[in-house]
């Protein structure tokens, strides 16, 4: 007998290893917005940390002495500033949300051929200035309008009153006002990412849980709401992170009982010649405090799509 044996592959030659070429195009295409962040966000930060521990005043000059009492200043004397700051911030988030939702709700279901229409409706009111949407809220609100005498003839201010968001039979000058002009202004914020959120929603998932005999609320509560979840997280961020900065607002709508960290800012930096370091130390305060209620946020909230 013999045995057939297979003659063995032949054994290619190795081409000697190469170092692989580097792809240098992401870094480039980043490198502009690197600069951008390091020149405009960076170096400010680093800037205001650093005339947080200073001393001295505008016309001696600031040194940095390490001075961190500025901090315990900035804490301490400032506190209601603080509190209202996050109050109007949350309550504006909230109330922001409520209004939002079945508005972008609508647009993105109800909207048919309209869609584009109805959010340039949404958007239009940002084209003016800031500060000339806030001021027409002082026409809105005064004492001989509509919304006023409304309100009285309802017996509402009696109530918000008693609760301390209204004096009298006023509504300017006082937080409802400051809150009021915060909604308007931050609406728009709110709305878009959550009718983005909706308008991704396939509609044959609204007709898979009709034709399994549920609500239209546990349609909404089972497949809309947990779908639209990054459009309601992303919409609420865009508008707490902008509120509770905000000062306009309570400036032209509020009274000194209404005083945000902004105005207290402000303050110290234009009129003070020796604020300079508190400012900042408020400043750093207040940015901190923003990022560990946003990153608990995001973090409890639990979505991958803010990543």
């Amino acid at each position: 007998m013999t045995t057939l044996t297979e003659a063995p592959a032949p054994v290619e030659e190795r081409a000697p290893d190469r170092k692989p070429r580097r792809n240098w195009t992401p870094w480039v295409l980043l490198l502009p917005g690197l600069l951008w962040l390091t020149v405009f966000f960076l170096i400010p930060i680093l800037t205001s940390v650093s005339a947080s521990v200073q001393t001295g005043d505008y016309d001696d000059g600031f040194k940095l002495t390490w001075h961190w009492a500025n901090y315990r200043d900035a804490i301490t004397d400032f506190g209601p500033q603080y509190y209202h700051s996050l109050v109007y911030s949350l309550l504006t988030t909230i109330v922001c949300l409520a209004l939002a939702y079945p508005v972008a709700y609508f647009i993105a279901f109800k909207g048919g051929r309209w869609k584009t229409l109805l959010m340039a409706l949404v958007i239009v009111p940002s084209f003016t200035s800031f500060l000339i949407r806030t001021i027409a809220w002082k026409t809105i609100l005064a004492d001989n309008g509509t919304v006023v005498h409304t309100l009285n003839s309802l017996h509402l201010l009696k109530i918000t009153t008693a609760l301390g968001w209204t004096v009298g039979n006023h509504v300017l000058a006082s937080p409802a006002a400051v809150v009021c002009g915060m909604v308007y202004n931050f609406l728009p914020f709110t709305i878009l990412p959550l009718y983005t959120s909706l308008e991704k929603i396939d509609p044959r998932l609204h007709e898979a849980g009709a034709d399994l005999y549920c609500s239209a609320f546990t349609t909404w509560r089972r497949i809309t709401l947990p779908l639209s979840m990054p459009g309601v997280i992303g919409g609420t961020l865009l508008t707490f992170i902008p509120a509770v900065g905000d000062y306009i607002n309570a400036q032209l709508l509020g009274n000194p009982n209404t005083t945000v960290v902004g105005q207290r800012i402000e303050d110290l930096f234009l009129r003070q010649t020796n604020g300079y370091p508190v400012g900042s130390a408020m400043s750093v305060v207040m940015m901190v405090g923003t990022l560990v209620i946003v990153m608990t946020y995001i973090w409890r909230a639990g979505t991958e799509d803010l990543l």
